[in-house]
């Protein structure tokens, strides 16, 4: 009875390992799909084929799952990027498709198979490039200014704009990905210089920067910075507006930007803006603005003549325009808004005939055309032009006026060769040679203020200068 016993349970024992054995099966290699992967938000799938065998050792329940490798190629610690469902591949070969973790990052991954029902693992894939392109598109550097400078023996930070907005997707938003420096060394070739958020300049030269993403190709890189050394004193830079120029009002205001350096002094139409002394300015109105920039052993200077239209436009005519007895004026309004609507106004009443970019005007008066942009920014801009009659033809150049407010004599009328539209130069100066009107424009309308009688009648001196260099002077007595 003990011999069967131990006859038996060795045949059992015999049976199972055979079992054990015969349930095994063999994964080949996983041959890939691609030969790199480079995976964005709109594209995130790849795919292996595998052999394994034989395909009727597979358990009901077996999942295969594939496995990924860190960046060196390691499976120390994998990431599982792939689970099937329970007996849904039965059949060698077989193809799997995986999506790629965002925080995907080198040049050596590798997959691998294992399947749970027998387990097996395959061996590693050859080494791949894989990247997860968290951000795919152009971004800023150096607030968007195009060109930047150092003093001499200093150095310039280009930085990378941040932070992101809808204008900006900046890249510093995403902390896993890092950034490499180049500097261009032809229209079309550059070299590398440098890795990291931020870059000190202290060679000339032209430099911009991309997201590291290896072998694959990527849109996420900066604008270009020309970065010179000032030898000494003051030097010229630029200003950016991140709505640019001419920008639209009504989606709120703009950030003026210069160029890094220690201290800043903002100006607008020549004055200087109180408490404005950051690199940055905010502004929601038109004008002409400038910066003055303190470098250290030198300056910078930078102005922008802002537009808040949103569009630009122009007319082709002079503000003031003469017609003689039965012309007319052809008058054109160019302009880049979007679906344009025009009204014209005379002496400030609507022109109901008019609703077209061209209007020919016959009547004296003050002009203005109101052209508003339909579609996209909603702003409006307006140009105004004057028809007056003719100059009087005098002969002679008077030498004797007498501005009363009798309409007789009360400007120095000079002759229609002198005039507005010559292009002739007119300058009028008092007794103590301090000139009082100067102009290449002259509207036959001196004086325009009044003049401060004393115990005498005032005497001006006058000079005609033509665009020929012919030169008529003389002197003006002003009578009551």
């Amino acid at each position: 009875m003990r011999n069967f016993t131990i006859t038996n349970l060795l045949v059992v024992f015999l049976m199972s390992f055979t079992n054990n054995i015969s349930a095994q099966i063999v994964i080949s290699t996983p041959s890939l799909g691609f030969n790199q992967a480079c995976a964005s938000d709109s594209f995130n799938t790849y795919y292996v084929t595998f052999n394994f065998s034989p395909e009727s050792n597979l358990n009901a329940s077996n999942q295969f799952i594939i496995e990924l490798s860190d960046e060196s190629g390691s499976f120390s610690n994998p990431t599982t990027v792939y689970t099937s469902a329970q007996g849904a591949v039965t059949a060698s070969p077989a193809t799997l498709g995986f999506s790629l973790p965002t925080t995907t990052s080198g040049e050596n991954y590798k997959v691998r198979i294992k399947s749970t029902a027998p387990a097996a693992t395959s061996t590693g894939s050859v080494s791949f490039a894989a990247y997860y392109k968290l951000q795919d598109e152009p971004f800023s550097i150096n607030n968007l200014i195009g060109t930047a400078v150092y003093c001499s023996g200093s150095s310039y930070l280009l930085t990378i704009d941040n932070p992101g907005a809808e204008s900006n997707n900046s890249p510093l938003q995403y902390p896993s990905l890092t950034f490499n420096w180049y500097k261009e060394t032809g229209p079309t070739t550059s070299i590398f210089v440098a890795s990291g958020e931020t870059l000190i300049v202290s060679e000339p030269g032209t430099y911009f920067v991309e997201t590291n993403y290896g072998s694959c190709t990527s849109e996420s890189f900066s604008n270009r910075v020309t970065v010179s050394e000032a030898s000494s004193g003051n030097t010229t830079s630029t200003i950016s507006s991140s709505l640019g120029n001419p920008y639209c009002s009504t989606q709120g205001a703009t950030t003026l930007s210069a160029i890094n350096g220690n201290s800043y002094k903002w100006y607008k139409d020549g004055e200087e803006i109180s408490g404005a002394t950051e690199q940055m300015l905010v502004t929601n109105e038109s004008g002409f603005y400038e910066v003055s920039i303190d470098l250290g052993d030198c300056t910078a200077s930078a102005s922008i003549n802002l537009e808040n239209t949103g569009f630009t436009s122009s007319i082709d005519v002079d503000e003031t325009n003469m017609l003689e007895e039965g012309e007319t004026l052809m008058v054109t309004v160019t302009t880049t808004a979007n679906t344009p609507e025009f009204v014209w106004y005379l002496n400030g009443n609507v022109i109901t005939s008019a609703n077209s970019n061209v209007y020919e005007a016959s009547a004296t008066g003050n002009y203005k055309v109101v052209v508003t942009q339909t579609i996209g920014c909603n702003a409006s801009t307006e140009h105004n032009f004057a028809i007056v009659e003719p100059f009087p033809d005098v002969g002679n150049i008077p030498n004797l006026i007498s501005p009363n407010g009798d309409n007789i004599n009360d400007t120095w009328v000079i002759p229609q060769a002198y005039v507005s539209g010559t292009n002739t130069e007119v300058i009028i100066m008092d007794a103590y040679g301090k000139v009082v009107l100067k102009t290449n424009n002259y509207q036959n309308n001196w004086p325009q203020d009044e003049i401060n009688f004393k115990s005498v009648n005032p005497v001006y001196y006058y000079v005609i200068t033509t665009p020929n260099n012919n030169t008529k002077k003389g002197s003006i007595t002003v009578i009551k």
